[in-house]
């Protein structure tokens, strides 16, 4: 434990900090960034890989990307506290350290469960990473000026890492197993460790902040639940014990989780910052509108990799159209920060989310080339960059500077919530969808009463996933078209979820933010 002499030293402010150490500050902040969002994002183009190797269900294929995100998640708010008490500098070290750990144990995965497990230890890291490289760079940058550059660098390096998760995975699956994706990251990992022990300054703000379990377990327990509920529902049905009570014990906890903040003298997240109207839109519109990218981004990986089984390579070059828009804008997005604030730029990204998600849809599933898919690519890109830099902006701008670690690790928490809910709910509609078309349409296929059951068999254990890609022979050309038909307007369905999301995100920060520019806002 610290002692408070230890903890004032800390909490001093850093603008002090020599040039070359504030430079080295930044790239470590950002270097974390990117590699937590490349474990993030490494699944995506992979997932039609990983589950003809492993033989993983639908569900199973959806937790390989939630066992990331849900500890990251989860996890936010606490690491927040540890940084802002003890250090983010140590943070970074240790949070890369983790991950490393996680991808080793991914990278040596022969079965779904394992896989799952290395995810979750990369995701613990990755909860450490993503508030801690925020708050380092948020406590160094103290002006305007400065503050919009090193938030447009943050920004630019979060889609520098979901461009190379992509490259990286797609790459590597072509010429060996997709393990080694997962090694490569956790090569990064160890460099990121390295980097921070010898390149970044310290940083902390331990005022009012303690560690508080109570909340912790119950907000993590709540996420929990709510997660478990969506991803199981298609599988074990909706009305069944295990989802419903997964579902009646979010709720509860979740109101635990308020009521204890509410009474405690050192909460881990100040219920009252929610009264500042921009800092609640902004986590409002960032569980809805990262929900509605990153469900689209799970609804492309799953079009591309497992309805039209394009290579791994192939199915990242979309995702490399994506993330690659961001770094090409990033003077645009300091000058916005600087100029016009969050507001416009969250509508703007926004809108250009849900048109993106809308024109994809447009496009018939058949369609293998990406010359049609480049529009909607390039919109999504835009409208990412937009959309992270202003959030997190509107966010660390609107409350004062001795409450940014709180403000980044909350950003991260919300951020990372809309992230894990985007593949989990988009999943678990269309899947369930897809299964109903399916089911509905089978009868029309000629078929033997044998290969009835035998397609229903492999229906009932997997979902049309595993229909679609099972080897059953000449059964497989029979029942490809059906299984695509069913596929496509299931995840179809998903496109028009989360396109519903992204007006939704506009509307409230229309509502809430505003189109103030920076200095008409500035009140703390």
């Amino acid at each position: 434990m610290a002692s408070s002499s230890t903890r004032s030293r800390a909490a001093a402010p850093k603008a002090q900090t020599s040039p070359p150490r504030h430079i080295g500050t930044l790239l470590v902040g950002c270097l974390a960034v990117c590699v937590a969002q490349t474990g993030l994002v490494l699944p995506a183009a992979i997932n039609g890989v990983i589950q003809r190797s492993l033989g993983t269900t639908g569900a199973e294929l959806t937790w390989v990307s939630d066992a990331f995100m849900v500890p990251a998640a989860v996890l936010a708010l606490t690491f927040g506290v540890l940084g802002d008490l003890y250090g983010r500098k140590k943070l970074l070290v240790y949070g890369a350290a983790i991950a490393a750990v996680g991808y080793l144990v991914s990278c040596t995965a022969h079965s779904p469960g394992r896989l799952i497990t290395g995810q979750a230890l990369s995701g613990i890291g990755a909860a450490a990473l993503f508030p801690a490289s925020l708050a380092v760079i948020t406590a160094h940058t103290t002006t305007p000026s400065a503050r919009a550059k090193g938030l447009a660098s943050w920004t630019t390096a979060l889609s520098l890492g979901a461009f190379i998760a992509p490259l990286l995975s797609g790459a590597v699956v072509e010429h060996a197993s997709f393990r080694w994706a997962f090694a490569a990251v956790g090569v990064l990992a160890l460099l990121t460790t390295v980097a921070a022990w010898f390149l970044a300054s310290e940083s902390s703000a331990p005022e009012g902040r303690a560690l508080d379990w109570p909340g912790q377990i119950s907000i993590a327990l709540a996420l929990l639940g709510l997660l478990y509920g969506i991803v199981q529902g298609p599988t074990d049905g909706w009305g069944s014990a295990p989802v419903a009570g997964a579902f009646v014990g979010a709720a509860v906890l979740l109101a635990v989780f308020v009521r204890i903040e509410a009474r405690s003298a050192a909460p881990m997240l100040r219920l009252e910052l929610f009264r500042i109207p921009a800092f609640a839109a902004s986590a409002v519109a960032a569980v809805v509108g990262m929900f509605g990218f990153l469900g689209g981004a799970y609804d492309l990986s799953i079009r591309l990799g497992v309805i039209q089984h394009q290579s791994p390579l192939r199915a990242a070059a979309p995702f490399l159209v994506i993330q690659g828009i961001t770094p090409f804008v990033w003077p645009l997005l300091v000058r916005l920060l600087h100029r016009a604030g969050p507001g416009p730029m969250l509508v703007g990204g926004f809108v250009a989310l849900a048109v993106a998600q809308l024109w994809l849809r447009a496009v018939p599933v058949d369609v293998h080339d990406l010359v049609p898919l480049l529009g909607p690519l390039v919109l999504n890109g835009l409208g990412f960059g937009l959309v992270v830099a202003a959030l997190t902006a509107a966010a660390v701008n609107a409350v004062p500077q001795h409450l940014t670690g709180m403000a980044a690790a909350t950003t991260s928490l919300v951020r990372d919530l809309g992230q894990t809910l985007g593949p989990a709910i988009v999943g678990a509609v269309a899947l369930s969808l897809a299964a109903g078309e399916f089911g509905r349409n089978l009868g029309g296929v000629d078929l033997s009463p044998a290969e009835h059951g035998t397609v229903n068999a492999v229906l009932a254990a997997g979902g049309p996933i595993a229909v679609h890609t099972a080897d059953l022979g000449p059964l497989s050309a029979k029942i490809a078209p059906l299984s695509e038909r069913a596929l496509a307007h299931g995840y179809g369905s998903g496109l028009l979820l989360t396109a519903t999301a992204c007006l939704s995100a506009a509307a409230v920060s229309v509502v809430f933010i505003g189109f103030r520019r920076p200095a008409d806002a500035s009140g703390h």
